[in-house]
């Protein structure tokens, strides 16, 4: 009896295998992180390649394989690849947010059904274009350490937990902290920093898009240094997003139009 399974699932990364099939990695909504082959997706006339690309989201079905499951069947759920590809400020956080899905989940075949609609929203996000992308990667990162139980505190001190507000915060001791707690090297956040951590934490969109872009690239920086803390090493993706606010739209006018040119990233092998 043929071993089949069906799983709506993301395209994280791509790697080339032999000289026309390619190695996908997903994330599933049951059956967590797959990595499968797609055979002869690599040829001009594969009928599913372009689906099979990063950020993808797709129906897909498997042949349990001995060592590596193959790729059978693909049908197009969302097509977020193509308004991301052709934006590179959302690009560069939908491949940091496709990375760090990729390191939180370690386990393959485990489910982590949170985290998939935590990439899943983040990149519908992305691709709609109406919210800005450093906000949505920093909210998607803030909500992934919380899945993953390395929230920084943020009302509260992270060591003996006095409410808030703080003003000291240490990445090593878990976020902020109280007078008598502070160590060496906190640094001293302004307050609205950590407003808006916290409004990205819970979603409260009208504040978080209210801030200035001082207080988001501090924010960010915070995020950033917190996450990696915590993953014990950098993320590669990370140093290429694009950290600039959004600029105005005339009404009428597409999100995505105006301004500097954007460029076009290279696709992933």
């Amino acid at each position: 009896m043929v071993n089949l399974y069906r799983d709506t699932g993301v395209v994280l990364r791509t790697h080339k295998l032999g000289e026309a099939d390619r190695i996908v990695t997903l994330l599933t909504r049951r059956h967590g992180k797959v990595r499968a082959v797609a055979k002869g997706v690599r040829r001009t006339s594969s009928r599913f390649g372009a689906r099979l690309e990063p950020f993808g989201h797709v129906d897909v079905q498997f042949y349990t394989g001995r060592t590596l499951d193959v790729i059978t069947q693909v049908e197009t759920v969302d097509a977020f690849q193509l308004p991301l590809v052709a934006d590179y400020q959302s690009y560069t956080a939908a491949s940091a947010i496709a990375e760090t899905a990729d390191r939180l989940s370690a386990e393959e075949g485990e489910p982590v059904l949170k985290l998939y609609l935590l990439v899943v929203g983040a990149l519908r996000a992305l691709a709609d274009g109406q919210r800005d992308s450093s906000l949505v990667l920093d909210a998607f990162f803030l909500r992934a350490m919380s899945y993953a139980g390395w929230a920084p505190a943020l009302t509260e001190c992270a060591r003996c937990g006095l409410p808030g507000p703080h003003v000291a915060f240490s990445v090593p001791a878990g976020g902020s902290m109280c007078q008598d707690c502070r160590v060496p090297g906190s640094v001293h956040p302004a307050p609205e920093v950590l407003d808006l951590l916290t409004a990205l934490l819970h979603g409260e969109w009208t504040l978080a898009e209210s801030t200035l872009p001082g207080t988001r690239r501090d924010a960010s920086g915070l995020v950033a240094a917190h996450l990696q803390w915590h993953l014990e090493r950098q993320l590669r993706s990370l140093p290429l997003v694009e950290r600039r606010a959004r600029e105005a739209v005339t009404p009428g006018a597409s999100p995505r139009t105006g301004g500097s040119a954007t460029r076009t990233p290279e696709g992933q092998g």
